[in-house]
């Protein structure tokens, strides 16, 4: 007789648990109901022109439809790969042979990781055939006769169409949540759309990532020893005690973004960038921006400038007497410290930074791939209206901004385990520290928006002023080290490199592995990801890998030594934390940190 091949028996959930449930199901269907009335009785101005993507997909199809012969090439190239899925599947499943995938996963894509996936000749199929169609289409919008501006547009609305159809994301056909249904009894569809009522509830447009909450800020995450020095009404200065009994007689600034907040290079003491640096005998201290609200709204570049960086290194001349620092900082903090290098050449105080590091960072946004979606004139004007009505930008829309360039990633895997699973996943101090956002003021984002995005006028000499003092980087003769990462998705690689040659001092270059945020945390015990040297400057990045040596683990220590050479053996005895003229307040991670809107 053969074996069974019966479907299995869903399981019974347990009637407490399916009440509780049920219960909670109601309560957040109720909840999501009011949330959703409110919205459509109190509408807001969006961030966004939703008129834009329409209008490209209009001006796409007018470009297509008038060009046959490229729908044509098309279609033919489409009946031959659709004609060898259909061979080779028959193959499979005819003569139990194992032909080479006609389509598969990108390298990195998680969607398909269930052995299902390759194993079941059904599910195989509906992997093959969705990654075969996203192929085409991506492939026919990247040769469609149309200007670069529609390209982009369509280019963004495929992927987001594309990434929503994944069978990945339908419970009847992902294996994994037809399984976890059968062992639930059902129970986990129910838990998964009581969770998706709750997150309409909160009308905020995102997917709550849940997990154990396991973090506490000044406990085990932003947890490195030390204390509030300075503060204004933009930002709180932490110093951190000192972890060697010399330190380098330079203090060390970091600059983050305004993005988000600081602890970033602060998670738990394993990860955290700052902690390494004080254990190599820096004095550090960091700028913690405060989360803004409607007060203020008319705070801009200049503001953040001058009241923020150049404050900032006054304070810590303040704090330990020394005139000069080395500076350090990340994506739009580092495009605020080349704005201020520039400002200080151009005042006379260059001296004051010794040397600067730019990580992630961008001062050339000619090139902003498919970030310039968000930089339309009527996105912008959208955008000005959004921020005139608030005063500001909310953190929750900025979440959903990056979440879109990453939506497999960011929206799609947390739908997966939260809605058709009804799952918690494994608790991540970075994930989150990314759910832990922060507001940005209406001018700065205007004024940055339009200048340096849009307009592209940081790279000009004399394009920006700040205080009425025009900007040129080529002024700024500090030594430079600009640290790329390979896979950023914010300051990709290529262009972060461009912007090595508009300083008019010495450059050095150095591409990490890995993504915007992982790439930046890359501690040299996790031994991760790798990096890339040359000591060479030709214009192109590519001819700049070619020539690159590929190094193991991380970047961090790499860099120790190209400061190591400028600042040499020059060490005091260590600085205790509010022993200068700045006395010490609240402990780190301080005040601005915990506040949340």
């Amino acid at each position: 007789m053969p074996a069974s091949t019966a479907a299995p028996i869903p399981a019974i959930p347990d009637p407490e648990v399916a009440a509780e449930s049920l219960t909670a199901l109601m309560v957040n269907a109720a909840a999501a109901m009011r949330t959703t009335w409110m919205q459509a009785v109190t509408p807001q101005a969006l961030p966004y022109d939703p008129t834009t993507i329409a209008r490209a997909m209009f001006d796409f199809n007018v470009a297509v439809m008038t060009n046959p012969a490229a729908v044509l090439e098309a279609q033919a190239k489409g009946w031959s790969d659709w004609t060898a899925l259909w061979r080779t599947m028959g193959e499979r499943v005819i003569a139990g042979s194992e032909p080479a995938p006609v389509a598969a996963p990108a390298k990195g894509d998680r969607r398909f990781s269930d052995p299902a996936w390759t194993e079941e000749p059904v599910y195989d199929y509906l992997k093959q055939s969705y990654l075969l169609a996203a192929r085409q289409l991506q492939d026919f919008v990247a040769a469609a006769p149309v200007d670069d501006a529609t390209r982009a547009q369509v280019d963004f609305a495929s992927r987001q169409l594309i990434n929503a159809l994944a069978p990945t994301n339908f419970p009847h056909t992902n294996p994994q949540v037809a399984r976890r249904t059968i062992e639930s009894g059902g129970l986990s569809l129910m838990t998964g759309l009581s969770n998706l009522l709750e997150d309409v509830a909160k009308g905020q447009g995102l997917v709550t990532r849940r997990a154990p909450n396991d973090f506490e800020l000044g406990v085990n995450v932003a947890a490195t020893p030390g204390a509030v020095v300075f503060s204004n009404e933009l930002f709180e200065l932490i110093q951190y005690a000192p972890a060697t009994d010399k330190v380098y007689r330079r203090p060390l600034l970091f600059i983050p973004p305004l993005v988000n907040k600081y602890y970033l290079f602060d998670l738990t003491p394993k990860a955290s960038y700052l902690g390494w640096l004080v254990e190599q005998g820096h004095t550090v201290f960091v700028i913690s921006w405060a989360n803004p609200d409607e007060s203020h709204a008319d705070t801009g570049m200049t503001d953040y400038v001058k009241r923020g960086v150049v404050a900032a290194l006054d304070a810590v001349e303040s704090a330990t007497g020394e005139p000069d620092v080395d500076l350090v900082s990340y994506c739009l903090g580092g495009t605020l410290s080349a704005m201020t290098m520039a400002y200080l050449a151009a005042t006379g105080r260059a001296e004051r930074i010794a040397s600067a590091t730019l990580i992630a960072t961008l001062v050339d946004f000619g090139d902003m791939g498919e970030w310039s979606v968000f930089t339309g004139e009527n996105d912008l004007k959208a955008f000005d209206r959004y921020l005139d009505e608030r005063g500001y930008v909310e953190a929750h829309d900025l979440a959903k901004l990056f979440s879109t360039v990453r939506a497999n990633d960011l929206i799609w895997s947390s739908v997966v385990n939260h809605y058709l699973l009804g799952d918690e996943v494994r608790a991540s101090d970075l994930l989150w520290w990314f759910d832990d956002g922060s507001r940005i003021p209406a001018r700065m984002l205007k004024e940055y928006g339009r200048q340096v995005l849009k307009d592209n006028r940081l790279k000009e000499p004399n394009g920006i002023a700040i205080d009425g003092v025009a900007l040129d980087l080529s002024a700024i003769k500090t030594p430079v080290m600009i640290v790329a990462l390979r896979d950023d998705h914010v300051a990709a690689w290529k262009n972060t490199y461009a912007g090595r040659h508009f300083f008019g001092g010495p450059t050095r270059f150095l591409l990490g592995g890995s993504g915007h945020n992982a790439g930046m945390i890359n501690p040299p015990a996790a031994n991760k990801h790798g990096y890339w040297t040359n000591d060479e400057a030709p214009a192109d990045a590519d001819a700049w890998l070619a020539g690159a040596e590929q190094k193991p683990g991380s970047w961090w220590p790499e860099w120790q030594g190209w400061l190591d050479a400028a600042a040499g053996d020059d060490k005091v005895k260590a600085r205790k934390v509010g022993a200068g003229k700045l006395k010490a307040g609240a402990a780190a991670p301080g005040t601005y940190v915990r506040v949340k809107h």
